[in-house]
């Protein structure tokens, strides 16, 4: 079984696996998490967050040796599972120049994902989130006919690890300008099933996007396109269907 952290930066607990033999207590941001052996093929599950919301479930297993997995999750839970797209609005607008590449890191919000490891399949018992007061939905386009999103201002943050713990993961973000005047950008949106999350201790970081602004006939677009990240962190689990392969298309301001 892991432990908790005693450093000052936090007493929580750190993403990765426990081991679920006995009892177990989980401590996040708001929220708290008890396993409890209530028999030999049983656990009782207990969350309770700050808003004094409480989660209880009864675990049936066939096995004493059960093992669950905390890892940072696609914030497209909470406050319900209405869309697979995340629409990030800038706190400071990018500007470009004519024909020109810049990369940027972004803030970017996260959930917790709590999982049972049956072999070598993660199952989904519980999702949280330790921010719920800037959880909310946003409108991308018309309202007759614009996409629904996970709305979230986000900043600028100084490379990967710069990820705001159990809060919000880190971006990287490729924008190409390829248009024949400057331009600035102040948002973008994607659907995140395409992007995969990875943790060390409790930090995130996320597959990255490619943002490239051109021309089509007479209108000036942005391309948006998912770019995986290289790196030796732990990749979460996930159970929603991606879209892998696919671009979004945004009209340019």
């Amino acid at each position: 079984m892991k432990i908790m952290n005693n450093t000052s930066e936090n007493t929580f607990s750190s993403y990765g696996i426990y081991d679920l033999n006995d009892n177990l207590e989980l401590s996040l941001p708001n929220t708290e998490i008890k396993f409890q052996q209530i028999s030999d093929n049983a656990f009782s599950y207990f969350r309770e967050d700050s808003e004094g919301n409480i989660v209880e479930k009864m675990i049936p297993v066939k096995s004493s040796e059960i093992k669950i997995e905390l890892a940072p999750i696609r914030p497209l839970n909470h406050p319900a599972r209405r869309t697979g797209y995340v629409f990030l609005k800038f706190d400071k607008e990018i500007y470009l120049s004519e024909n020109s590449a810049a990369s940027i890191f972004v803030h970017c919000p996260i959930e917790i994902g709590i999982f049972l490891i049956n072999g070598s399949n993660r199952e989904s018992l519980d999702w949280i989130t330790c921010n719920s007061m800037n959880s909310r939905f946003g409108l991308y386009g018309s309202p007759d006919t614009g996409t629904l999103c996970k709305y979230s201002k986000v900043s600028l943050a100084t490379d990967y690890s710069d990820s705001i713990p159990y809060i919000e993961g880190v971006l990287k973000i490729i924008i190409e300008n390829t248009l024949s005047s400057g331009q600035t950008i102040d948002k973008v949106v994607f659907p995140m099933t395409d992007n995969s999350l990875y943790y060390e201790d409790s930090k995130t970081i996320i597959d990255g996007i490619k943002i490239t602004l051109k021309k089509r006939a007479v209108v000036h677009i942005v391309d948006v396109k998912t770019i995986a990240v290289e790196t030796d962190w732990t990749k979460s689990p996930t159970w929603e269907d991606t879209t892998v392969g696919t671009s979004v298309e945004m009209e340019l301001d």
